[in-house]
């Protein structure tokens, strides 16, 4: 048989929690890699962006000044010249201006770096006060409250550290598909072809369509046949039910009753653009396509969700009482419990071998504690304070748990 034999422990040194705090500040650092990789992605995919943007800039004016160059004739050459010098001037400035929008960029790279390097050594309170703003900037900039995300940013100088200017792009294209305009969302998807066919993105089609339908809500039907022709039939070999569906508008008209194509008449149809066009900007920067701050709350409210908080009796202390938290967590599996806990409903105590629950006739189960008490000011009477029912104390059973 094994003793256990207690001996004093050596008294700590003063610098032994330092490495305990370290430990936990570098395991706090590789969370963070996990959890805010778009801290980092969504700088680096907009100077990826304005890279390439330049690079074709620069390669389209090069070539047709050399083009134009090699085409110069005598009587003419003193004035040709002159005026493609005034274009490499004009490509210059455009060069220095692309050149700021790239170093702006990599200065915000460097600082989320440096942030993401402060998780290791930094002041624990200061790193969770900045990233819980950097969680509500997020949020408020998703729910399009872009204002009041300018005004925190700024008052809590954490303009490197959020992405309001790429928001504000996307409010560009969001506001015009609101007010049924489909042109500036067509020439996002044109600057960005090439990264959306390798995802395999519907928003271009979907565009397309919304503005066959439009044509063929005002009646224009030849235009529309036109319209179908030039930039639908292309999608045909990948998206043929939907293009036979939008092309039987033609025939059935804005003014149908039948639930298939009346559908595509919808106004509703326009609010589907937006969402996706945010899914697809999303994805495109690297970003998560729910808010972060409903993430970190999801993670939360998974460990308290239980099938109890969803009764009318859920107790005001649960934060899921609250319809709002009830929303967010309707998608989230229950908490997995191997023991459950029995809590009293008149003490808020744990019922347990020490105060072992009692059952009333009416099968409501209380504390021992509660109902002692309980019985002692009535006279040996219990009133179940759920349904008023009285009972005397002898009427009681014990329960296990087992």
């Amino acid at each position: 048989m094994e003793m256990a034999i207690d001996t004093p422990s050596p008294a700590p040194s003063a610098a032994s929690p330092a490495p305990s705090a370290a430990a936990g500040r570098q395991t706090r650092a590789a969370e963070s890699v996990r959890l805010e990789h778009q801290l980092v992605r969504v700088p680096l995919e907009v100077l990826r962006a304005t890279a390439r943007t330049n690079h074709r800039l620069a390669e389209k004016e090069i070539a047709a000044v050399l083009s134009s160059a090699s085409s110069v004739s005598a009587p003419d050459a003193v004035d040709h010249l002159t005026s493609l010098v005034s274009r490499l001037h004009g490509l210059k400035r455009k060069m220095e201006e692309g050149a700021r929008a790239e170093e702006l960029q990599v200065q915000r790279c460097r600082a989320r770096l440096d942030r993401l390097a402060a998780a290791s050594a930094g002041d624990d309170g200061e790193w969770e006060d900045i990233r819980l703003k950097r969680i509500l900037v997020d949020y408020m900039l998703r729910m399009s409250y872009y204002d009041t995300a300018t005004k925190l940013a700024e008052t809590s100088g954490i303009q490197d550290l959020v992405d309001i200017d790429v928001f504000l792009d996307a409010k560009r294209v969001i506001d015009s598909l609101q007010n049924k305009e489909i042109t500036p969302a067509l020439a996002w998807c044109a600057e960005n072809k090439s990264r959306l066919k390798k995802s395999k993105s519907k928003l271009e089609f979907l565009l397309r369509l919304q503005e066959f339908v439009e044509l063929v809500r005002a009646k224009n039907f030849l235009p529309a046949i036109a319209y179908g022709r030039k930039y639908l039939a292309p999608w045909g070999c990948t998206h043929m039910k939907e293009l036979q569906r939008v092309t039987a508008s033609l025939v059935f008209r804005s003014n149908t009753n039948c639930v298939p194509y009346k559908v595509l008449f919808e106004q509703n149809q326009w609010e589907t653009l937006v969402d996706q066009f945010k899914q697809e900007f999303y994805k495109f920067y690297g970003m998560t396509l729910e808010p972060q701050l409903n993430i970190y709350l999801q993670a939360g409210l998974t460990a308290l969700k239980t099938p109890f908080c969803f009764e009318g009796n859920c107790p005001k202390e649960d934060p899921l009482s609250l319809v709002g938290f009830r929303k967010l967590a309707e998608p989230l599996p229950f908490s997995k419990q191997h023991h459950s806990k029995l809590v009293c409903h008149i003490t808020k105590e744990l019922m347990d071998t020490e105060n072992p629950p009692l059952v009333l006739p009416n099968g409501y189960v209380y504390s021992t504690k509660a109902l002692d008490e309980m019985a002692k000011k009535n006279g040996g009477k219990i009133t179940c304070p759920r349904t008023g029912a009285v009972y005397n104390y002898t009427e009681l059973v014990k329960a296990y748990i087992s």
